[in-house]
């Protein structure tokens, strides 16, 4: 098991655990809630038994997609399985805003309804206050563990508990109301309560759709990442950067313009450097994936039309075959830039010295300027 796996495997299994508790509590507590509210005449109390219930099945949720979420890289998911955790995370934020519509029109319903409005028992403000403790506790247990491994999926069911802390704070409100004979208090109060529900909710669904939809990091990050390249020696310029979240890990793919007359292992040299730098200097850097170019290609021609080495190799020594000296090559350069290829030769220092490598550079010269692929011919001589 790689170092990477095994952590992400430990972040699981704390999800897990955390999750289970929270699972457990709520279990004990929405049987409570609804025993007491049906036997004690709150039905305030009620609903908060069954909010507490749907805090259950975003606990399954949880607990499966953590389990998905660790599992590594393979053939069908080769950049992991962490948007497991997100899509639940937008399915559980759905849950979260149905309850607030459930509890908002609850409200309205018992606000125009005063009929239905009886006098709760004292037993159910102490319930009410074991919920509203219980509940704070789950939170800050819950979000201290999401913070720790940076589950956005945790997060969301924290502020689930954080919700139904709220909520039993609103039913203790109501019921304390409804004893002193205002029981309206409950129905206005549960009403506010659903709507800082939907709005949690909504800026949790907003951001894990904009993950899904591979939006890219926020600014800070993305500057950071932008300096850390364009640092480096070796690179010329940075252009098609793009980044997008999984999970709470950062990708990465971009362009580096290098000097074209750079050796393909240096070029190979400066793209290890770049993902070096990144993923020990950027936060949660996961993927890094560099394309070198020889040139800015957003700006210049395509060269997507010229022929690979074998072809135009064969097509030129064609062409030169008039020239003697074209025997004696020992090797040869291609450099495709700027929409055209240009040659370089090197050949033994011909009899006759200098006088005769300038003949031979004149008749490559003349053949480069006739031909509509190949921009310059260089020969040099040793």
């Amino acid at each position: 098991m790689t170092g990477h796996h095994h952590h992400i495997v430990e972040e699981s299994a704390d999800a897990q655990r955390v999750t289970l508790v929270g699972a457990g509590v709520n279990l004990v507590l929405s049987i409570l809630k609804i025993i007491v509210g049906t036997l004690g005449n709150s039905a305030a109390l009620l609903a908060d038994g069954v909010h507490s219930l749907s805090d259950l099945a975003s606990d399954t949720l949880v607990l499966l997609a953590s389990k998905h979420g660790a599992q590594p890289a393979d053939d069908d998911h080769p950049y992991g399985h962490a948007r497991f955790e997100t899509a639940a995370t937008v399915v559980l934020g759905v849950m979260l805003i149905i309850v607030a519509v459930g509890i908002a029109w609850d409200a309205v319903e018992r606000s125009l309804d005063t009929s239905e409005l009886v006098v709760p028992s004292l037993l159910t403000i102490v319930v009410a206050t074991i919920s509203l403790a219980s509940n704070e506790w789950l939170y800050q247990y819950t979000m201290t563990v999401a913070q720790r491994i940076h589950s956005k999926l945790l997060e969301a069911n924290a502020w689930h508990h954080r919700s139904d802390a709220i909520s039993s704070f609103v039913v203790l409100i109501g019921i304390a109301g409804a004893i002193v004979g205002y029981p309206i208090l409950d129905a206005i109060a549960a009403f506010i309560v659903a709507l800082m529900i939907a709005h949690i909710t909504w800026q949790l669904i907003s951001s894990s759709v904009k993950e899904l939809v591979d939006t890219a990091v926020d600014e800070e990050t993305q500057q950071k990442i932008i300096d850390l390249i364009t640092n480096t020696d070796g690179v010329v310029n940075l252009h098609m950067l793009r980044t997008r979240m999984m999970g709470a890990k950062v990708l990465v793919d971009a362009h580096l313009q290098v000097s074209p007359r750079l050796t393909v292992s240096e070029g190979h040299q400066i793209a290890e450097t770049v993902e070096y730098l990144l993923k020990n200097q950027i936060e949660h850097m996961q993927d890094v994936t560099i394309h070198i170019d020889p040139e800015d290609d957003e700006e210049a021609p395509l060269n997507s039309h010229l022929p690979l080495r074998s072809k135009l190799l064969k097509q030129l020594e064609d062409e030169w075959s008039h020239i003697p000296a074209s025997t004696e090559i020992k090797e040869i350069d291609l450099h495709y830039l700027d929409g055209k290829v240009e040659v370089g030769i090197l050949m033994p220092l011909p009899e006759g010295g200098s006088e005769k490598a300038r003949e031979i550079q004149t008749k490559f010269n003349e053949l480069a300027k006739n031909h509509e692929l190949i921009s310059t011919i260089k020969v040099s001589f040793n």
